[in-house]
């Protein structure tokens, strides 16, 4: 019996020890802040609020490997909104989010949606790819990546016989 108290006791001193162990919890306000993060990009994005978004993202964020750093984020909402990104609307589902050693990782599927034509149309859909932290000011992007679906060409057709 004491051979089975002592192992249960080395294992639960390992579990939390363990650096991946203690740095892959995430509390139950970690969730809830990360997704007002989500919601918060989202509505920034749409509303084409570029200071709002690139708070979204730490100081040396960076949003599909392209644009790093708020003025650069900032220089990236200001270009969307006039390309009519205020017609757009993202809508995210299936949000993931796991604990690691760093933060947290993150995925989430997207639908992109033209509000600015009738019948509204979707523009694209795919999925973010995220690394985020917890810093002083809450949770934030260290890394976001779209993934866009890719849709094959439809088959050729078999020629005449």
């Amino acid at each position: 019996m004491k051979k089975i108290v002592y192992a249960a006791f080395v294992a639960a001193l390992y579990m939390v020890a363990s650096p991946s162990f203690a740095a892959e919890k995430l509390t139950t306000q970690d969730y809830v802040e990360i997704e007002q993060l989500y919601a918060k990009y989202n509505h920034a994005i749409d509303g084409g609020d570029a200071a709002g978004w690139a708070d979204t993202f730490t100081p040396d964020g960076v949003f599909n490997k392209r644009f790093t750093g708020r003025d650069a984020l900032m220089g990236f909402i200001k270009t969307w909104s006039t390309g009519g990104g205020n017609a757009r609307r993202h809508w995210n589902s299936n949000l993931k989010i796991t604990g690691t050693a760093d933060g947290a990782s993150g995925s989430v599927y997207l639908i992109l949606w033209n509000v600015g034509v009738k019948p509204q149309t979707i523009m694209t859909t795919g999925m973010y790819a995220d690394v985020l932290v917890k810093t002083a000011n809450g949770w934030r992007f260290k890394t976001r990546d779209v993934i866009a679906d890719v849709i094959p060409a439809p088959a050729a057709p078999a020629p005449a016989p």
